[in-house]
């Protein structure tokens, strides 16, 4: 909770100059008539007249004084309901105004600074706030654009009754609203390509406390006896100890193409901020079904404080994970890169999991570095947008010459092994979603299991 005074403070160094700065027009107005009645007065030798001109020069002056001299203290707070919201989405913030002085307030004007894209600047006429009392205003913001957007900081105007003089104090904390990408629920469908983990597959790892699995190996100096497994010990003929294992969590790396070659266009309707929404709804829907998630870039950066295996938890911390991601797309960018090189060497350590794809333009050199790509993941689907078909009219669809059939990105990546689709303007990433579960049941090869956990 912030707090403001209103009587002299050792901010305001230009003592009575910074009330004589806040007089208003009116108060400018019978300043000047009565300097100039005085000098009249002066002049023709009118007693009457100079009194006149006094009475006016003086009067605003006075108001200025006894308005900078008011001494009362006030108490500012500000609370968003939610902090962060979903772009188009409305959150309102509350305000809260105390008293915590011994004397009545005046009235007083409350203004809250936001940026232009929130919306107006939201105004409040407060009435007389007893001492020790409270006020409480709200109002709405809205924006359709992604980002961190400051709030504050408050400021209180103070006027007198006549309305010569106003004075402005501010309050010194600031808030942030975080607008994150739109997010669309996904159906559960089956687009892992191979068992990774929890679910109908799993894959297993050397555990350090968790489940007991009886996956005896001989036995080496030095191991606790009493891991020794006696029943298989007779039937092998030599010592065999138990190893304790446990199930390792499916991961899946989202890989985000931001390469401003790649997109167009710009506006919350773009190809762009599409690719940033569809990687959104993504992280989330993958995080909800237990795997552990990552967010890849094609600079090759990820979510800050995220390890290894990527983001990953139950009950809070899964909420805490969602939110980081959310907090990262909330400001992604284009970036300046030409290529998809430094993703690739982020995944070529080993075995990615499943591997998502949100791609703008490509060309042969880069279908060739995400064929690459394939061949580090468990499974890969590709969700490719023509940032041209974004921005051209509907009714002006040319078709591909013959001549650029062969190397047309997304045959390229189907032959690669992704399984691939095309993204049209406006398109729904859940029917997207849903077509890429009936490619990749096409595409299995006959007398196989594509299979997997559920996603």
């Amino acid at each position: 909770m912030a707090q403001a005074s209103t009587g002299p403070t050792a901010e305001d160094r230009g003592g009575l100059r910074t009330a004589l700065a806040g007089l208003t027009t009116r108060g400018r107005s019978f300043l000047a008539a009565g300097v100039a009645a005085a000098i009249c007065a002066y002049v023709l030798g009118q007693s009457d007249l100079l009194r006149v001109g006094l009475l006016l020069a003086v009067l605003p002056l006075v108001c200025a004084t006894v308005l900078y001299r008011t001494r009362y203290r006030v108490a500012g707070s500000r609370r968003l309901s939610p902090e962060r919201v979903p772009a188009g989405s409305e959150a309102r913030v509350h305000l809260r105004m105390d008293n915590i002085s011994r004397l009545p307030t005046g009235l007083l004007m409350l203004q809250d600074k936001v940026p232009y894209v929130l919306g107006p600047r939201p105004r409040f006429v407060l009435d007389r706030v007893e001492a020790g009392g409270r006020r409480e205003v709200s109002y709405r913001v809205r924006s359709d654009l992604r980002g961190r957007y400051p709030l504050g900081p408050l400021q209180l105007r103070l006027t007198d009754p006549f309305g010569m003089c106003e004075l402005t104090r501010s309050f010194s904390a600031y808030d942030t609203l975080t607008v994150i990408p739109r997010v669309e629920a996904l159906p559960p469908v089956r687009l892992t390509g191979e068992a990774q983990g929890y679910g109908d597959g799993r894959q297993r790892s050397l555990a350090l406390a968790g489940e007991d699995d009886i996956i005896p190996r001989g036995y080496r100096y030095g191991d606790d006896l009493r891991r020794v497994h006696w029943r298989l010990t007779a039937r092998y003929g030599e010592l065999m100890v138990r190893r304790e294992e446990q199930p390792q969590r499916s991961r899946c790396t989202v890989l985000l193409d931001t390469r401003g070659i790649a997109f167009q266009s710009a506006g919350p309707d773009s190809a762009f901020e599409w690719a940033v929404s569809g990687a959104a709804s993504t992280l989330l829907h993958m995080l909800e079904r237990g795997f552990s998630v990552r967010l890849l870039t094609d600079t090759g950066s990820s979510v800050p404080g995220e390890g290894s295996d990527g983001l990953a938890g139950t009950g809070q911390e899964s909420a805490d994970a969602a939110g980081l991601m959310m907090d990262t797309l909330a400001v992604v960018d284009h970036s300046d890169g030409t290529g998809l090189s430094r993703a690739y060497e982020v995944l070529r350590g080993g075995n990615e999991g499943l591997l998502i794809a949100f791609l703008g333009d490509l060309d042969e050199e880069q279908a060739t570095v995400l064929g690459k790509m394939r061949r580090r993941s468990g499974g890969a689907v590709a969700f490719l947008l023509d940032s041209e078909s974004w921005v051209r009219e509907p009714t002006d669809v040319p078709g591909p010459s013959d001549k650029d059939k062969d190397k047309d990105p997304l045959r390229m990546l189907r032959e690669a092994g992704w399984t691939a689709v095309a993204v049209p303007r406006g398109a729904s990433l859940a029917d997207l979603w849903r077509e890429a579960d009936r490619r990749r049941t096409q595409v299995a090869p006959t007398g196989t299991t594509a299979g997997g956990g559920g996603v």
